[in-house]
């Protein structure tokens, strides 16, 4: 009897009870890999917290807290955050699992293909918000008017900080994903995204201000990379269309 629950074909009937009951066992996966990652979060969380640290400045490396069960429930939540991260592709791809029986087989190898890009994506915006908008922005979050306030950063609000600000920007980075797969299903296609590139390109600058950061350096920095990932969805979009719609064409109809 397999550990996993297995992947229903295109046009393969199951009844309602099935399904939940493949819902459930996929839950089921996707919480047993979330609670793997917070154990291996929550073993190396010394680790984890001084790589946190690392962006403040060199008075404020420690972060205080202010009642006695805050540094215990502090390391439960950031561990909890990190073994979400390392639990993604796993979830990504349960989540996947179940909506592809959904889709004809000859559009389950591309969509899947988006999956995987989705979870590169979520890591690289994970790495793009830790290393190139996380300094600077506190940097210049902890020396706003520092002459007027002693500033000293809370251990709670400082990681929570950091993790919707990492969250924010893996999201964002799913963008090419999203857009490649409104083209793939047909919902969008090619030639409209170019001819509408302005509004994109506006509306990438709205997310990227929306985005969990209260200061101008994390937005500005975050607008950039939102406005070059989606020009660059468009471009992947104009190569992939067309093989995308001969691969259709060429697929036999079953009878």
């Amino acid at each position: 009897m397999s550990l996993l629950p297995r992947r229903l074909r295109h046009g393969e009937e199951a009844t309602l009870v099935e399904h939940l009951g493949e819902l459930r066992s996929r839950l089921i996966v996707a919480l047993a890999a979330l609670a793997v990652g917070f154990t291996v979060a929550y073993v190396f969380h010394g680790h984890l917290l001084h790589w946190l640290n690392r962006p403040l400045p060199p008075n404020l490396q420690k972060p205080v807290t202010f009642s006695p069960a805050e540094p215990f429930t502090t390391s439960i939540m950031v561990s909890l955050w990190a073994g979400l991260l390392l639990a993604l592709p796993i979830v990504f791809w349960q989540i996947w699992a179940f909506l592809a029986p959904a889709f004809e087989e000859h559009r389950q190898r591309s969509m899947a293909l988006l999956v995987l890009f989705a979870a590169v994506l979520a890591l690289a915006g994970v790495a793009f918000g830790y290393f190139v908008i996380l300094t600077p922005a506190i940097h210049f979050l902890t020396n706003y008017d520092s002459s007027y306030y002693t500033i000293q950063v809370r251990a709670r609000d400082y990681y929570r900080f950091v993790s919707f600000v990492l969250l924010g920007v893996a999201i964002a980075f799913e963008v090419p994903v999203f857009v490649l797969a409104l083209v793939r299903l047909r919902i969008l296609s090619a030639a409209r995204l170019r001819g509408t590139w302005r509004f994109g390109v506006f509306l990438m600058t709205v997310i990227g201000v929306l985005l969990p950061g209260v200061d101008p350096v994390s937005t500005i920095l975050s607008v950039i990379p939102l406005v070059a990932l989606y020009l660059l969805s468009i471009g992947l979009a104009t190569f992939l269309e067309p093989r995308w719609r001969s691969e259709t064409s060429t697929t036999p109809v079953p009878e």
